[in-house]
């Protein structure tokens, strides 16, 4: 008879968890999924009353792993600093990383050289630095797993988001390379880039989100979580290096 472990997931019980942007949409789905199965998480956002909320739902999903939140903004070279501070402090290791805090933008013929600035630090160079961060506390334990949340925008390069295409190609070519790099040190990296997914960082009125996702054109965030969860739980000898989830419907 087949030995049946071999078909079982990986227990996420007692891991240490990062979650960059984990207060809010995806990141915050990411967050009570991972909690609910037993991981310690750390989440971070820019505004306190989101971080609340997430603390709070955290916590009523699991009690007895209570969750760590602070605000920070992942743009900027002190708030950086500031994550993985506060992350120290509250995680003896790091096991998962998920970099997920990002912001939409549309063309580049909008805003300014500010405003693509800003965009730009917190999409590409915000993961960029927060992985530098990560490997330095997975390498000592040859061990560790870096999620990037990208987008299909990556690859279906809309007219009028020229600028969010730009962070999020980015983050693709990144992923990749970064890879080769680190799993000669026990380090994993996966790179999932979700479709059209209910959030405030879509066109489609919050008012609108429920009917595209009854009519299959639109993914929830819990969605996304679940794909995390999945690749999250591989065996050590398996990568998940690349996942794309899209919508039943959505074409393009």
């Amino acid at each position: 008879m087949e030995n049946l472990k071999e078909y079982l997931p990986e227990s996420i019980k007692g891991k240490n968890v990062l979650i960059t942007g984990g207060t809010t949409g995806i990141g915050r789905a990411i967050a009570i999924l991972l909690a609910a199965r037993g991981a310690k998480v750390v989440i971070f956002g820019r505004n306190a009353p989101e971080l609340n909320d997430a603390l709070d739902a955290i916590n009523a999903i699991n009690p007895e792993q209570v969750p760590f939140g602070f605000t920070a903004d992942v743009a900027t070279e002190y708030g950086v600093e500031q994550i993985f501070e506060h992350t120290d402090k509250h995680l003896k290791t790091l096991d998962f990383m998920i970099n997920n805090a990002a912001i939409a933008f549309d063309s580049i013929t909008t805003g300014s050289y500010k405003d693509w600035k800003y965009v730009t630090d917190t999409n590409l160079l915000g993961y960029m630095a927060c992985v530098n961060e990560a490997v330095k506390r997975m390498q000592p334990n040859k061990s560790g797993h870096i999620v990037n949340i990208g987008s299909i925008s990556a690859d279906e390069r809309g007219k009028d988001s020229s600028v969010y295409v730009a962070t999020k190609a980015g983050i693709q070519g990144f992923s990749e390379a970064l890879r080769k790099e680190v799993n000669e040190l026990g380090i994993k990296v996966t790179l999932i880039e979700p479709g059209k997914v209910g959030s405030d960082m879509i066109e489609v009125s919050p008012e609108q989100q429920p009917q595209e996702i009854e009519a299959l054109k639109m993914l929830k965030a819990e969605d996304i979580a679940m794909s995390v969860l999945y690749c999250l739980c591989q065996p050590k000898r398996s990568d998940v290096i690349y996942l794309q989830i899209r919508p039943h419907l959505q074409i393009m």
